[in-house]
């Protein structure tokens, strides 16, 4: 995953997440990848040009497979650190367990870093530990 990782840096954006995924009866390889500010097109077609003859002579997965990569789209899981890290600024609705009690809560990401989450909700300032978190997601406001 670290060779991956920095495969995919030489293009300017980040691995975001790998998921494979059967459709159709055919396994798709998926590489989600972001940057500050947004994915596009060229982006992910870099990737896929810089990937595809290293997956020629080592494939990802055994047998015939797809190779896709993509955005993680604007509404996304964060699971991990990192994601937390790319979605500074960006709108969330969590569910953590915060000082003692599971709560759900809607704000923004102030900062991250590999242990814990600033997070602004209804005008508070909240320290979320990322080990607490259950569930969290980026969304929107139409």
């Amino acid at each position: 995953m670290q060779n991956l990782e920095n495969l995919i840096s030489q293009c300017g954006v980040q691995l975001y997440d790998v998921e494979v995924a059967n459709e159709n009866g055919r396994a798709i390889y998926r590489i989600y990848i972001a940057k500050p500010g947004g994915v596009n097109l060229d982006d992910c077609e870099k990737v896929s040009r810089i990937l595809s003859p290293i997956f020629d002579v080592e494939p990802p997965l055994t047998g015939d497979y797809v190779l896709e990569v993509s955005s993680p789209g604007l509404e996304r899981k964060l699971e991990k650190p990192s994601h937390f890290i790319l979605s500074i600024g960006e709108l969330a609705k969590i569910s953590a367990e915060v000082d003692g009690e599971n709560k759900k809560l809607k704000g923004k990401i102030l900062s991250a870093d590999d242990e814990e989450i600033s997070f602004e909700s209804e005008g508070q300032i909240l320290k979320i530990k990322i080990a607490n978190i259950k569930k969290a997601k980026t969304y929107i406001e139409w």
